[in-house]
């Protein structure tokens, strides 16, 4: 049972944050096309309840980690889309101070503690995080999200183990939307029932809709809650879908156009939007002014990114390498 009551407010809160992320992604997709944005570039568009429905359950001091389809985790948790786009132009006032790109967002003051473009790499990672919050004594939770090809990697099995032996407070969500890369689902494994590997080290786990920000949240919640009564890890499969291709490069010729239109006849903005209008929640005059608000968030970004300087060559190194600071080692 979901301890955090679903209101008016959150309906409203969903609406705009879906909002930002799909103009933000929107906006990337056509930057890139025009080549403001270089390298490789993973859009979200399709997926936004997945946060949504998961940053109306958590609480300051949670964090999250992800994959290299990166860039509406951290502006979910409050980074200035500015900092994102900069980051997309390579630029030294990036949240990663222009050099992770696309792919490698961070934000130690939020709590995003990267997209990581390796495979499934961030899985031992976010249970690392969750590991030095029990550790301090916090009840700060991790939410490490990962692709469904992640899950075929052997450290998901490594890091389920130690996760279910030491119960740490970390829920594991796959994103699914169906391909790795442009490999489906049903090639890959013997089942299309993700969830059910948490069976096999006795995880709670569960199926979620993720094109409903409503069961994202109910499922987020009942998670969290044991994540910080100290009852250890919970394993979310949240099946949800891109509406744009894996990446900027890639042709989607392994899936149907009416495929692609059957989920967006289930978008996750307009059946937020379509509760708002039945219930009498906010007018059309209402959702002009979020339309209007988010358009100037995104052209501010756009204009911080442009107007921003590329990082000095002298910057090269730094933050690459750390420095030794031990007394036996000398020059």
């Amino acid at each position: 049972m979901s301890s955090i009551a679903i209101t008016k407010e959150t309906y409203l809160y969903w609406y705009e944050l879906m909002l930002l992320l799909r103009r933000f992604e929107e906006k990337a997709g056509q930057l890139y096309g025009q080549q403001k944005i270089r390298g490789f570039c993973h859009l979200y568009i399709g997926q936004e309840a997945v946060i949504a429905g998961a940053m109306s359950t958590i609480k300051k001091g949670d964090s999250m980690i992800t994959t290299y389809r990166d860039h509406a985790h951290p502006i979910a948790l409050g980074m200035s889309p500015n900092l994102a786009m900069a980051e997309l132009y390579g630029k030294a006032t990036g949240c990663s101070k222009g050099k992770g790109g696309s792919m490698h967002f961070f934000s130690k003051e939020h709590h995003f503690y990267g997209g990581h473009g390796i495979v499934g790499g961030q899985i031992p990672v976010g249970a690392g995080i969750a590991f030095a919050e029990k550790y301090k004594g916090t009840d700060n939770v991790n939410i490490c999200y990962m692709g469904d090809g992640a899950v075929r990697q052997g450290a998901l099995n490594e890091t389920f183990n130690m996760a279910m032996l030491w119960k740490l407070p970390v829920i594991f969500v796959v994103e699914n939307n169906g391909y790795a890369m442009g490999t489906s689902v049903a090639r890959t494994a013997n089942t299309t029932d993700i969830y059910k590997l948490g069976l096999g080290y006795e995880m709670p786990c569960m199926p979620v809709d993720g094109m409903d920000p409503v069961a994202v949240h109910n499922a987020m919640d009942e998670a969290i809650q044991r994540a910080r009564k100290d009852e250890g890890p919970t394993f979310l499969e949240i099946r949800t879908y891109r509406y744009k291709g894996h990446s900027m490069s890639d042709p989607q010729k392994y899936r149907t156009k009416e495929e692609v239109e059957e989920y967006k006849a289930k978008d996750p903005i307009e059946v937020v939007k379509t509760q708002i209008e039945k219930e009498k929640w906010a007018d059309q005059e209402w959702f002009d002014q979020i339309a209007a608000k988010v358009k100037a968030q995104i052209e501010e970004a756009v204009k911080f990114a442009e107007e921003s300087p590329f990082p000095d060559p002298s910057e090269l190194y730094t933050d690459v390498y750390a420095e030794p600071n031990y007394p036996f080692i000398k020059d």
